[in-house]
């Protein structure tokens, strides 16, 4: 089988198959993985909307010492 690691937009019969083995090993039809995908982007898309509304209106001091708690809860938690 192809590799489609450097896929790119350009050969379209490329993507077509890939899309296609794609749905074929998910069992699905292609509207459905088209629409899995597009629901995937989409709450995506509001995620980082989201998350540059509340970073705009936060404070970086704040959010940095967070960070730092995460990073110290999952360096535990990796013990």
């Amino acid at each position: 089988m192809e590799s489609y690691r450097n896929l790119t937009l350009g050969n379209m019969a490329t993507l077509t198959n890939c899309l296609l083995e794609l749905a074929r090993r998910r069992s699905m039809s292609i509207d459905k993985l088209l629409e899995e995908l597009a629901t995937i982007s989409i709450t995506e898309f509001d995620a980082e909307t989201r998350f540059r509304a509340l970073a705009a209106r936060g404070s970086a001091k704040n959010g940095l010492a967070l960070l730092d708690k995460l990073d110290a809860a999952f360096a535990e938690r990796a013990k």
